[in-house]
């Protein structure tokens, strides 16, 4: 853990940090703003076109702070210079995907279809391509969030064993299990 929080972050071009004395980083780039809150013990610095974090002690406790800070600045200054996508793939018969706007509609198997509202910082795209599963594309600058949202649309249908229908990744790999074998003679 302490030894990714050592490694220094390359701020690439068109990209601005600021910290201010409150430690709260604001990263502005290309495809948007994020903002976060650092614990007061990690000393963050912008120096040379780099983002530094220090640590005050060698505890165990400073030492994952300190790798924590990093890769969550880190996946900031990633996300708005060039973003984050998840692609997710709706495996099953008669499994369908549409969207208005920000709210997302699931047609998963159930007795009624599942509407789903994205916040705004989140686009959704959806394409049922002929002969092909359906596949629903999530984009946004903020890892967590895209993660989160992901997640929660796969809790929605998940991916069972024998068939392996279900809500999942795009090029996921899903261990199947083999069903009931005849009965011997």
């Amino acid at each position: 853990m302490s030894r990714i929080g050592k490694k220094p972050i390359n701020i690439p071009a068109g990209v601005t940090v600021d910290v201010s004395e409150h430690n709260t980083v604001t990263v502005k780039g290309p495809k948007g703003t994020l903002v976060r809150e650092i614990n007061p013990d990690i000393a963050v610095k912008v120096e040379n076109n780099e983002i530094v974090f220090k640590r005050p002690t060698e505890s165990k406790r400073h030492k994952s702070l300190h790798g924590l800070y990093r890769s969550l600045v880190n996946n900031m200054v990633i996300g708005v210079s060039e973003g984050y996508k998840k692609e997710l793939e709706l495996v099953g018969v008669g499994y369908k995907a549409t969207n208005q706007g920000q709210v997302l509609e699931l047609a998963l198997g159930y007795s009624h279809n599942i509407f789903f509202s994205l916040p705004s910082e989140v686009s959704v795209a959806t394409e049922t391509p002929k002969g092909k599963n359906p596949t629903v594309t999530l984009e946004g600058v903020d890892k967590e969030l895209v993660g989160q949202i992901a997640a929660k649309i796969k809790s929605f249908r998940k991916v069972e064993p024998y068939k392996g229908k279900g809500v999942r990744f795009k090029g996921e790999l899903v261990r199947r299990k083999a069903g009931k074998t005849a009965a011997k003679k």
